[in-house]
């Protein structure tokens, strides 16, 4: 990240909870006025989990650190990152295999404390490479398709890479921007948005701006009324979800200007689950905020999709805010 940053801020740095920090001065301020400070949070973290125990046979018990599906586990693949190198093993429950197991223990669905990993090595030398505290995350690839992106953890990779090619849309452009951008790739969001309160209390900014995955349950055995977004519709603007509720003047203005750019878009409510803008609207004196971002499909799988347009439509959006603020 540091590397694509590079010559689009005026600053970096690093805080305590190392959430990277940039700063991009205003290019166009007005004469005689303070200008706006615009806090734009995109976490960096992703669900994952510590490991809590190794027991004598050599397998990895854990603890989660986010909020999983206990059905989505079943025989993945993880990478457990360690002091001595990464170590690539597969995650499955407690319990007898298919050709022993009755009706019963098919149908039960086990706890993420139920879970351990196999490394599939010789006990002792598990116990030597591996401590707890190490971290375990998904190890999946990649996926492109003709309309979609798919991958584990666009929750938040997504909200990077939007905030980054914003920055450069706007350093590009011929018209600049009045206001002070400041934008937080922040960390454990995942676990309570921690990195984005740090960061807002530091900040101090008027305007915060929350890039993030929202639901798109738009796919088979979801009412149509519960989807929330619809992938294809463009960029999401969230009018409420469990951290905060957005400002509605900065709604209203995104609306205005996804309108005048001919930006694909739609608004959102999230009945559950939250943002880094809920903690940035919360912090020192508090903030006008709103969060932005593409409906995205299986939220916390390895399978989570994204629809390229609306992924473009977030963007664009995030581009003309930040160049009217």
């Amino acid at each position: 990240m540091q590397r694509e940053i590079r010559g689009l801020f005026d600053t970096t740095k690093v805080d305590a909870m190392g959430s990277l920090i940039c700063t991009r001065r205003p290019t166009r301020p007005k004469r005689g006025t303070t200008p706006q400070r615009v806090l734009v949070a995109a976490h960096m973290d992703e669900i994952g989990f510590y490991v809590r125990h190794v027991d004598d046979q050599g397998n990895i018990w854990l603890n989660p650190a986010g909020g999983f599906d206990p059905r989505n586990l079943f025989s993945r693949r993880v990478l457990v990152v360690t002091e001595r190198g990464d170590f690539r093993g597969v995650l499955n429950p407690g319990g007898k295999p298919i050709h022993i197991s009755s009706d019963a223990d098919r149908s039960k669905v086990p706890g993420t404390e139920e879970f351990f990993i196999d490394l599939g090595m010789d006990a002792a030398e598990v116990r030597k490479s591996v401590q707890v505290g190490d971290w375990v995350v998904m190890d999946e690839p990649f996926l492109e398709t003709p309309k979609k992106v798919v991958s584990k953890a666009l929750d938040n990779r997504m909200a990077v890479f939007v905030a980054i090619e914003a920055i450069r849309k706007i350093a590009r452009g011929r018209g600049g921007h009045r206001c002070e951008i400041i934008v937080a790739f922040t960390t454990q969001e995942e676990v309570g948005l921690r990195g984005a309160q740090v960061a807002a209390n530091t900040a101090g900014a008027q305007v915060g701006i929350g890039l993030d995955v929202n639901l798109a349950c738009d796919t088979p055995g979801v009412p149509e009324n519960q989807r929330v977004t619809k992938q294809g519709l463009g960029v999401a603007l969230m009018v409420q979800d469990s951290s905060m509720i957005s400002d509605s003047e900065l709604v209203n203005q995104c609306s205005a200007l996804a309108r005048r750019h001919r930006i694909p878009h739609q608004r959102a409510v999230l009945p559950r689950g939250g943002q880094d803008a809920g903690a940035i609207q919360r912090a020192g004196s508090g903030a006008r905020c709103i969060a932005l971002g593409p409906g995205t499909r299986y939220i916390h799988t390895v399978t989570e999709m994204i629809d390229k347009g609306d992924l473009e439509a977030t963007i664009d959006l995030l581009a003309v805010l930040l160049g009217e603020l």
